[in-house]
């Protein structure tokens, strides 16, 4: 088997992280530093590091959603000594458990983790199409005007953005003037959510991701996490147009 795909069923990162890691000759196989491309290792035997840490191949991939909450990086580690999603997950249990893509530290919400990196890698591929839900309160109140904006596909800095769902859900008391926002994208651009809203004039104030594609966590406290059903599972591979893995 390909190094690199080893790793991303291992769920050491991404297919591309995975070479990413190779590349920066942070990989060992038996002791010995491997960084070219395509290398192969025999995972039945061979024993794969990254950074000292084995790896090997489980038997099921692991997938859990978290409901995160406010303050927490999305990352595993943090040098500052942050407070990181890595500490809400079972990672002593699963060793290869990774977030699948990421949260801003003050956005909330359904938050994946997985030890399976080729879904991972699947589910974020912008060909893919899969949809992210989130609940944004802003200032002011968006006009109807502002928000058909929104569905035709605004402009940002970095480029066009897709056509997005969006629609009022209320607003957060009489003299608040704050307004709450359902924006449904199936991209994943940085600060992407903020930023268009803030194009439309209307900042966030918090913001909330309801759904990851089918997948929620508004039905568990937030820092907890549950581990996903089969039929999530399905319906995980069916958004990221996965016919079957390993």
């Amino acid at each position: 088997m390909r190094l690199q795909k080893f790793l991303a069923r291992a769920g050491a990162a991404s297919r591309r992280g995975s070479e990413d890691l190779m590349t920066a000759r942070r990989v060992r196989v038996n002791g010995v530093v491997v960084s070219e491309l395509g290398s192969k290792v025999d995972p039945s035997c061979d024993v794969v590091t990254v950074d000292g840490i084995e790896y090997r191949l489980s038997d099921k991939p692991v997938y859990l959603v978290l409901n995160k909450p406010a303050g927490y990086l999305t990352t595993m580690s943090d040098p500052r000594g942050r407070h990181c999603v890595a500490e809400l997950v079972p990672t002593a249990e699963h060793p290869g458990l990774f977030p699948v893509g990421r949260l801003d530290a003050d956005t909330t919400g359904a938050l994946l983790f997985t030890t399976d990196g080729e879904m991972a890698q699947a589910l974020l591929h912008p060909s893919h199409h899969v949809e992210k839900t989130y609940v944004a309160q802003v200032e002011g109140r968006p006009s109807e005007d502002e928000l058909d904006e929104l569905r035709r596909g605004i402009t940002l800095d970095d480029g066009p953005c897709k056509p997005a769902i969006a629609r009022i859900l209320g607003r957060d008391g009489v003299s608040s003037g704050v307004t709450s926002v359902e924006l449904r994208i199936s991209e994943g651009r940085k600060h992407q959510v903020k930023r268009m809203l803030e194009a439309m004039g209307h900042p966030v104030v918090r913001l909330h991701r309801k759904a990851f594609g089918p997948i929620g966590a508004d039905d568990i406290a937030s820092g907890s996490y549950r581990m996903l059903e089969e039929r999530e599972i399905a319906q995980l591979e069916s958004a990221a147009k996965i016919k079957e893995h390993a």
